[in-house]
C-alpha cells in the first residue's frame, strides 16, 4: 500500500522528530530528510506536502542549509517553522532581519486571522518561541495569521500556493494549540490519514511475506518491545522459518530472563535463551567508565550473537527491532553519520554472518511500534513498559559491576516497581529507575551502626524524552518505597530521590 507522505526537511532542530511524530498520530505518515535535498532526490515519493523544520543557525550565516527554490514550485502545501519560516519568507521576496529582542520561551501569541491554521483556536494563547532573527517584510502574496508584542509577523500565510510561515514551534506541547494548527495544515493538505495501527499490522505482514519468501531468519530479541513486537510479525508472516535468539546478559530485571522466556511461550514463540552472564560479568570485571562499559557489552553481545547464530547454518535473515529514530542517526540526515549503538542493534552481524538484515519496524516511532504490539495482541503492560537501557543495569550501577551489585539492585528495582503499580501511578510516570551509587553512609538498625550503599530513585515525566520533568510522588509512595529498599535489601542503608529535571540532567546518570 502507497500511504500519502509528508516530506520534513531537517535544518537542524532539535524538535524535527517532534514534528514527525505529531503529523503520524494524526493519520499521516512523514519521511524525513537533510533540508538541503533537492526535489529531484524525493519527487517520486510524491508528497502532499512538505514542511520546513526549524534549526539552530541564522538564515545569515556562513554555511547555512539552505531549501531547494523548486520545493516552492511543487504544488503542494508547504509550512514553515521558525528557522524554514525565514528561509521562505526570504526566497520568495520577504525580509528577514536580525531582531533586536530575542524570544525565546512561553510567548502570548495574538491571532489576525483565523483561516486556515488558527480555526476553532483562542484568540489570545501561549506558544513556544526560539529565536533571534524574525520577519520584517512579508514576502508578495502572504497575510499576517499572528503576531506576538515583540514579532509582527508571528505567523504568515500565501492563500493562492497555500504556504505558511509560523515563527514559533506547533509541535511542542508548550504550544497549547499546536495539534490544532498541525490538524489545519493536514486538512489543507486534504490528507486521508490511512496511518492506523490495524493498517500497519496488515501491511507489515505482507511486506515480510513478500520479502522474506523463503529460508531460515534468526531474529534478536532482547525481551523489550520492539524486538517482541518484530518477533511476533515474523511468525506471523514466516512462521516456523523463525528462530528467536535471546542473549541473557545477567544484566536485566531480577527475573526478566525467564518473564521473556515464558511471554514469548504464551505466542507460541520458540526462544533459543543463551546463558552468558558469567561472559559479561568477566568481561566487565574492574571497569567503572560508563562509555567503557557500554563498549563491552555491545562488543560482548555481538560476540556472543555471532557464535549462536552459526548454529542455524541454513539461515538466510537476521531480523531485528530498528526504529526510525535509529535510521535517522545513522543516515546522516543531520549533516553527521552517527553510528547506531551497538547494545541496541547487532552491528555488523548481517555482513559477517552472509545474512540480509530485515527491519520492518524501521519506518515506525517507538509509540508506533507499541500500537502495532496493542494490535499483535501484547497485553498493555507490557506494551507500555518503562524504557530499559540496552546494557541494562550496568548502566544503573555507578562505578563497577559485579554479581552482588546487580543483585542488590534488581531487588531495590522490583521494589520501585511494585509500589508504583500498586498505587496505579505506573502509566503516569514515563520512566522510573534506581541507581545504585558508589558512595556508602553511616546508619543505624537496632543496636547496630552501619556503613552501607546509597541507592537514588528517579522518575520522570515526558511526552518525547528529549525534555524531562521529575515527578511529584506522593509523600506516602516514597517512604513506603524507602522502607521497603532498606529493611528488604541488604547491603542499602539509605535511599534519596532524585528532583533534577532535563535539562539540566538526563534521565540516566551514566
Amino acid at each position: 500500500m502507497q500511504h500519502e507522505l509528508i516530506l520534513i526537511l531537517d535544518f537542524g532542530s532539535q524538535y524535527t522528530q517532534l514534528i514527525a511524530r505529531r503529523l503520524r498520530e494524526l493519520g499521516v505518515k512523514t519521511l524525513i530528510e537533510r533540508g538541503d535535498l533537492g526535489v529531484r532526490d524525493f519527487r517520486d515519493a510524491a508528497p502532499i506536502a512538505v514542511v520546513l523544520s526549524g534549526g539552530p543557525a541564522s538564515v545569515f550565516e556562513d554555511g547555512a542549509l539552505q531549501v531547494d527554490p523548486a520545493v516552492f514550485q511543487l504544488g503542494v502545501p508547504v509550512l514553515g517553522i521558525c528557522y524554514g519560516h525565514h528561509l521562505m519568507a526570504r526566497d520568495l521576496g520577504g525580509e528577514v532581519r536580525s531582531s533586536d529582542r530575542r524570544e525565546y520561551g512561553l510567548a502570548e501569541l495574538e491571532v489576525v486571522e483565523e483561516e486556515p491554521v488558527f480555526r476553532g483556536v483562542p484568540k489570545l494563547q501561549p506558544v513556544w518561541m526560539s529565536h533571534g532573527d524574525l520577519v520584517g517584510e512579508l514576502p508578495p502574496g502572504f497575510e499576517i495569521l499572528a503576531k506576538t508584542p515583540t514579532t509582527a509577523v508571528a505567523a504568515m500565510y500565501d492563500p493562492d500556493r497555500r504556504f505558511i510561515g509560523l515563527q514559533f514551534h506547533p509541535e511542542v506541547r508548550h504550544t497549547r494549540h499546536g495539534t490544532e494548527i498541525l490538524e489545519h495544515f493536514i486538512e489543507l493538505a486534504g490528507a486521508h490519514r490511512d496511518w492506523n495501527p490495524a493498517a500497519l499490522r496488515h501491511e507489515l505482514v505482507s511486506d515480510l511475506e513478500r520479502s522474506v519468501p523463503d529460508g531460515r531468519v534468526i531474529c534478536g530479541v532482547s525481551g523489550g518491545v520492539d524486538s517482541s513486537v518484530t518477533a511476533i510479525l515474523l511468525r506471523e508472516a514466516v512462521g516456523e522459518r523463525l528462530v528467536s535468539i535471546f542473549v541473557d546478559t545477567g544484566l536485566l530485571r531480577k527475573n526478566e530472563g525467564d518473564t521473556v522466556a515464558r511471554r514469548f511461550a504464551e505466542f507460541g514463540l520458540d526462544l533459543d535463551r543463551v546463558d552468558a552472564a558469567e561472559r559479561f560479568f568477566s568481561a566487565l570485571s574492574g571497569v567503572d567508565d560508563p562509555e567503557e562499559k557500554r563498549r563491552i557489552i555491545g562488543r560482548e553481545f555481538v560476540a556472543v550473537f555471532e557464535e549462536e547464530a552459526t548454529r542455524f547454518p541454513d539461515a538466510r535473515y537476521l531480523a531485528q527491532g530498528t526504529l526510525y529514530p535509529d535510521v535517522i542517526e545513522s543516515s546522516g540526515v543531520r549533516g553527521t553519520a552517527a553510528v547506531i549503538k551497538t547494545h541496541h542493534n547487532v552491528g555488523g552481524l548481517p555482513e559477517r554472518l552472509g545474512l540480509e538484515l530485515v527491519e520492518p519496524l524501521r519506518d515506525l516511532f517507538k509509540d508506533e511500534a507499541r500500537k502495532v504490539g496493542e494490535e499483535l495482541g501484547l497485553p498493555h503492560e507490557f506494551v507500555w513498559r518503562h524504557p530499559f537501557p540496552g546494557p541494562g543495569l550496568a548502566v544503573r550501577i555507578l562505578g563497577a559491576v559485579d554479581r552482588v551489585r546487580v543483585r542488590t539492585l534488581q531487588e531495590a528495582d522490583a521494589i520501585l516497581i511494585e509500589e508504583i503499580r500498586a498505587d496505579g501511578l505506573y502509566d503516569e510516570i514515563s520512566q522510573a529507575l534506581c541507581i545504585l551509587l558508589p558512595v556508602k553512609s553511616v546508619g543505624v538498625m537496632g543496636d547496630s551502626r552501619t556503613y552501607e550503599n546509597v541507592l537514588a530513585v528517579r522518575a520522570v515525566t515526558t511526552t518525547d524524552f528529549m525534555t524531562a520533568d521529575w515527578y511529584r510522588f506522593p509523600p506516602e509512595t516514597l517512604d513506603r518505597i524507602a522502607r521497603r529498599v532498606v529493611n528488604e535489601v541488604a547491603g542499602i542503608n539509605r535511599v534519596v530521590y532524585d528532583v533534577t529535571s532535563k535539562p539540566p540532567g538526563t534521565i540516566e546518570w551514566e
